[in-house]
C-alpha cells in the first residue's frame, strides 16, 4: 500500500472529508485505536469546515494529502510558509493506520515541499506532555528548541483537561537534496 499513495494539495471540496479525518485522528473514541489521540488530554473537536476553509483560503498554506490508489484520504499535512521555515501541524492519518509508514512519509512529503518552497528549517509546535510524539519527531531529526508557546486560551478546538503548553521543535534542511 505504500508504494501507491499520492500526496496532492488538499483543495475545497476536501474539508468535509478532512475534518472527518482530523477530528478521528485526534479526539473521541475514534482517535484510541491509533497511538496520536489527544483524547485524554482534550475534549471537543480538533478542527471545523471553517477553519479548514480559511486555512486554504490563505496563499501561504497548503493542506497536504495523502491518498491511496482509490483516492481514499488516508492523511493530511498543514504546512504554512514563514519567509525561509515551513510550520508543519496537524499531521493526521487514520486511526486504523497509523504505525504502518504513513505518517513518516506525509512527513517527507511536507520537507520535500518545503524544500520546493526554499525554506530552509521546518518548524512545528507539539504538546509537551506528549512524550512519545516528540520522541517519534526526534527519531526523524527533528529537535527541541527550548522555545514554548502557550496552548490557546480560546476553546474552539478543544478543552484542556489539564493545563497544556507547545514545544517547539525544528529540523534543518539540506537544500543541496
Amino acid at each position: 500500500m505504500l508504494d501507491s499513495l499520492q500526496f496532492t494539495p488538499a483543495t475545497p471540496a476536501d474539508v468535509p472529508a478532512l475534518v472527518a479525518l482530523v477530528n478521528s485522528a485526534y479526539r473521541g473514541d475514534e482517535s484510541r485505536k491509533g497511538w496520536t489521540t489527544e483524547a485524554d488530554l482534550l475534549e471537543g473537536i480538533r478542527t471545523d469546515a471553517d477553519s479548514l476553509h480559511e486555512m486554504l483560503q490563505t496563499p501561504t498554506v497548503t493542506i497536504l494529502k495523502c491518498t491511496d490508489a482509490e483516492e481514499q484520504l488516508l492523511g493530511c499535512v498543514y504546512l504554512e510558509k514563514k519567509a525561509e521555515t515551513l510550520y508543519l501541524g496537524m499531521l493526521s492519518v487514520k486511526p486504523g493506520l497509523q504505525a504502518q509508514g504513513i505518517g513518516k512519509q506525509l512527513l517527507q512529503a511536507g520537507e520535500a515541499y518545503a524544500q520546493q518552497q526554499h525554506c530552509q528549517t521546518v518548524t512545528m509546535t507539539v504538546i509537551s506532555v506528549r512524550h512519545e510524539l516528540i520522541a517519534w519527531y526526534e527519531r526523524r531529526s527533528y529537535r527541541l528548541t527550548g522555545a514554548t508557546e502557550p496552548f490557546p486560551t480560546s476553546t474552539k478546538f478543544g478543552i484542556p483537561n489539564q493545563k497544556l503548553l507547545f514545544v517547539v521543535m525544528e529540523k534543518s534542511l539540506s537544500l543541496t537534496a
